[in-house]
């Protein structure tokens, strides 16, 4: 998100990780034909052991469930269908990887793998200093749904090995440590984001947050597409204590959503955080409400999205707790 002259290569090569028209299909998704290879597949290191492996998002409409992450003939992560990009972690310093991504339908048919990208992990180092923060960021608004940013290359006394975008809080993106641009997609038309970015080095040492830029979205969103539906809410009572018990169909969203705000009589009450990656389909969740039978609660929840924002409650359900 940047104004300042970036080399059209390195803008290019952004644009190439984040264009939904490149997706290849090796059909026209008739009935019985097996999802295309997906394209724009890059991979750039995050550091000593970790590696960022990024592909095109696929249309709404190929039917698309999961996708499949392979490091050469293994299998190394399974994302949801809405999410198009994931660190694979655990790996070995100074060796080169090779990696394809594999789309899979509702109805478990798996495509062919993507073309291989390679990216070779920097060495291990003894190091405890953090890189200093990137002096500037900038930015502007590319469409409703995207944003462009830059900013200025932080010193290190090794080498930078990638940046992570933030906004709101929450890491959003990743790039490799030569580039000092990108573009931000899957936001919210009408919204604002507060964007920082932080550097990081071969031993994972995390650099201070840059200057934040703030950023508007053009158009309307009234939050009713970012909700969680089909959701509902009922009580059981063990060992004494009553339960709140929840259920819901998460929002389709550009990404995969680990977070939960619950709220209950119009206060927050819990937040629901997966540590990894969080259930297929229907999400269910219990929380304590008290050891008083017949007591009426209200009670809603929200998603924080892909995107560092917070999307639209669900519905607002009313329960009695049991005696």
């Amino acid at each position: 998100m940047r104004r300042v002259p970036v080399p059209l290569v390195l803008l290019c090569g952004s644009l190439l990780l984040v264009a939904s028209c490149g997706w290849s299909r090796a059909d026209d998704g008739g009935e019985g034909r097996v999802p295309g290879a997906p394209a724009g597949v890059t991979a750039a290191a995050g550091s000593a052991t970790s590696v960022h492996v990024m592909w095109n998002a696929a249309p709404e409409t190929s039917g698309v469930r999961t996708y499949e992450v392979y490091r050469g003939t293994t299998e190394v992560a399974e994302v949801p269908g809405s999410q198009h990009m994931v660190d694979v972690t655990r790996l070995r310093p100074s060796t080169m990887y090779a990696f394809t991504v594999r789309a899979r339908d509702t109805a478990g048919r798996l495509g062919p793998p993507s073309r291989a990208v390679r990216a070779r992990t920097p060495a291990a180092a003894v190091d405890r200093s953090a890189p200093a923060r990137p002096p500037t960021t900038d930015g502007r608004v590319v469409s409703s749904r995207a944003v462009q940013l830059t900013w200025g290359a932080s010193r290190d006394d090794r080498r930078v090995v990638s940046y992570d975008v933030w906004q709101g809080g929450v890491k959003i993106h990743s790039v490799g440590g030569n580039q000092t641009a990108t573009v931000v997609t899957g936001l919210r038309p009408g919204s604002r984001y507060v964007f920082t970015v932080r550097a990081r080095d071969a031993a994972d040492n995390l650099s201070p947050a840059g200057p934040p830029v703030r950023l508007t979205t053009p158009g309307s969103d009234d939050g009713r597409n970012t909700a969680p539906t089909g959701f509902t809410a009922a009580t059981h009572r063990s060992g004494g204590a009553c339960y709140i018990d929840l259920a819901w169909d998460p929002p389709r969203t550009d990404g995969v959503i680990t977070e939960y705000l619950i709220q209950l009589d119009g206060t927050a009450a819990t937040s629901l955080v997966w540590g990894g990656t969080p259930p297929r389909g229907r999400a269910r969740h219990s929380f304590y409400a008290g050891t008083a039978a017949g007591e009426e609660h209200r009670v809603r929840l929200r998603a924080r999205l892909p995107d560092g924002t917070w999307g639209g409650w669900s519905a607002e359900r009313k329960v009695t707790t049991g005696g």
